[in-house]
């Protein structure tokens, strides 16, 4: 297992200062023509979190604005909008070439004790009896062109563990509801706010697909994709070095959008995290 993926992604989230309330950061190299979704908005929390002290994010919500190229810079510009006794609040804005491609407000919270209930985890398979996703793709990837077999398999940065993989060659209609495992290929240290923009990050990952499940299509197969906007809610401390279950469904779609939600959890059931998005799904021909 190599450290380098993690690592440069680490490297991608720790941006550039160039200015006060600006930074500059890079995207990583998928082979796709546009920037992944969950790259912006990790790298749009760290640029909020350099400007707040002894805080920690409680809520995000953003939205993506234009598709972001990867051959070039981001510039994130941060707004302080408030600092409170108990709150904070920041805007971060994402530029590439002159125009927005991101807009994300969120807010910080200094650690109090309260009122506390939560859901029950769902009762699936854990990590340790599940392949990787690699081994689970394997099978379904292999008449795939070989630029995409190569993008499918490259090692990634977050661990991923499908306790229902998905079929994106030949997908068949199945619920909206899916379920996986991730975390850091490697130890991570205990700088909270990397913890959670790791998270934020992985957050976007794969999330928009549960709204394609009940249509037997997927970004491979009749649909152009994209996140429109995404909202995050931090419950509880946690580490991403640890294995995260993502509970994700789809409770509706239409008008070319899909919306879903998402629950993560702890292996030992405690809820961490919300997540909701809205997403593109419009229906095309494929030449």
């Amino acid at each position: 297992m190599s450290s380098e993926p993690q690592i440069a992604l680490i490297d991608q989230l720790n941006l550039e200062q160039i200015e006060q309330n600006l930074f500059r950061g890079y995207s990583e190299q998928l082979g796709t023509p546009r920037v992944f979704g969950g790259q912006v908005i990790g790298q749009a929390l760290i640029a909020a979190l350099r400007t707040v002290e002894h805080r920690h994010c409680h809520s995000l919500h953003g939205y993506f604005l234009r598709p972001g190229n990867p051959e070039g810079p981001i510039i994130y510009e941060v707004d302080r909008i408030r600092d409170g006794k108990s709150f904070t609040t920041r805007r971060v804005v994402a530029i590439q070439n002159g125009q927005a491609i991101f807009n994300m407000s969120c807010s910080f919270q200094v650690l109090e004790g309260g009122l506390s209930h939560q859901s029950d985890m769902p009762n699936v398979p854990r990590p340790s009896d599940l392949p990787s996703e690699q081994e689970a793709m394997a099978e379904r990837i292999k008449d795939m062109p070989e630029p995409m077999r190569e993008m499918m398999m490259r090692e990634r940065p977050i661990e991923l563990k499908r306790v229902e993989p998905i079929d994106f060659v030949n997908p068949q209609k199945r619920p909206p509801k899916q379920h996986t495992w991730f975390r850091a290929r490697l130890p991570l240290g205990d700088d909270v706010a990397m913890h959670q923009c790791l998270l934020a990050y992985a957050s976007d990952m794969g999330i928009l697909s549960t709204a394609t499940l009940p249509h037997g299509k997927s970004f491979m197969k009749g649909l152009m994709t994209a996140s429109l906007d995404h909202a995050m809610w931090f419950h509880k401390p946690f580490r991403f070095d640890e294995w995260i279950l993502f509970e994700q469904d789809s409770p509706a779609a239409g008008g070319a959008r899909g919306f879903n939600r998402g629950a993560m959890y702890t292996e030992d059931g405690q809820l961490i995290a919300s997540v909701a998005q809205e997403g593109l799904l419009r229906e095309i021909e494929f030449s």
